[in-house]
């Protein structure tokens, strides 16, 4: 389907709140200032997921309105062993989000865990606590490298701006349970999921993202479906390709370990999961489950000009979310 490329800055919402119709499109770079008015729909979130040669983390910092959803999560990769932490902060109350992505800082602590993320335009620097755990890492800027920013339209009342940033190259050490863990150079990769919107109460997504040196995947499904845009996308040597079709994802809801399949005309994605994470959260207005593999990729991804690029030596993630909130 046609997509417009953004290149200019823009706002996300007119002075009503409603969806601004410039703002509808997609960038290569973050433009849009998510100037959000309203409560009880809107949603702002700040997610990193990093995978080193020794561990996966993932990384939330939420505001839900009625609710801060925070969390921490590192997969030894050896031994399978999973730790968690999540906080639940009513009312999102000293949660610092900023308007625009890549820009500022994220700020928030509950009962057991504590973010702080600085944003510049050479480095993110995290640094995130929870018992037993200490994460400091910084994700460095890759000069020119292109990120996936998209609008999502519903309607003019129901929209969701996404960054999608891939391949982010991430150093550092994490210290679990008295050990210390370097985050080696060039063997570690970070991708930012930066989203900014007022959604349904209810949604189904896919989202699969995959990172290598200057390469990356970007796969995304069921939530975008009718809409006029699509997530999906092919990074070779920093430059993004745009893919603008829904895709077709194939995978078995009773095992989550077989391989994944993500097919279209110009994509044909196999996802090999070496583990599965579930969570699940049922806090009466809040209620969800997601099963997120961990993994690699092969296959293959065209680029605008038909060219096929190789998808192995890619790792990350595939999922499927089911949320009411």
């Amino acid at each position: 389907m046609p997509e417009r490329e953004i290149t200019e800055p823009v706002d996300l919402c007119l002075p009503s709140g409603r969806l601004a119709p410039e703002a509808v499109g997609w960038t290569r770079r973050p433009l849009h200032r998510a100037n959000l008015r309203g409560w009880g729909r809107t949603k702002r979130w700040e997610y990193w997921g990093v995978v080193t040669p020794d561990h996966v983390v993932g990384l939330v910092v939420s505001s839900l309105d009625y609710a801060g959803v925070l969390g921490i999560y590192v997969l030894d990769r050896a031994s399978g062993v999973e730790t968690v932490h999540d906080d639940v902060v009513p009312l999102a109350r000293g949660v610092e989000l900023p308007e625009r992505c890549g820009v500022g800082g994220v700020q928030a602590s509950g009962a057991s865990t504590a973010f702080v993320f600085d944003q510049d335009h050479e480095r993110t620097t995290i640094r995130a606590t929870a018992p037993d755990l200490t994460l400091d890492l910084t994700v460095a800027v890759v000069p020119g490298q292109d990120s996936l920013g998209v609008v999502v339209p519903w309607s003019d009342r129901l929209f969701q701006y996404t960054v999608k940033d891939l391949a982010r190259p991430v150093t550092g050490r994490l210290t679990l349970a008295g050990t210390t863990y370097d985050v080696p150079a060039g063997e570690s990769w970070a991708v930012l999921d930066h989203g900014r919107g007022r959604w349904p109460y209810s949604m189904t997504w896919n989202w699969a993202a995959g990172s290598a040196a200057g390469r990356g995947i970007q796969l995304g499904g069921r939530w975008t479906a009718g809409t006029a845009t699509t997530e999906n996308a092919v990074l070779v040597d920093g430059r993004l390709h745009k893919i603008g079709e829904e895709l077709a994802w194939e995978y078995d809801r009773e095992d989550w370990l077989r391989p994944w399949r993500i097919r279209g005309e110009r994509v044909e994605a196999t996802f090999h999961p070496f583990h599965e994470r579930v969570a699940r959260t049922s806090l009466v207005v809040l209620a969800g489950e997601t099963h997120q593999c961990f993994g690699h990729f092969t296959g293959w991804a065209a680029t605008d000009d038909g060219e096929r690029v190789d998808l192995a030596g890619l790792v990350g993630w595939a999922e499927e979310a089911r949320n009411r909130w």
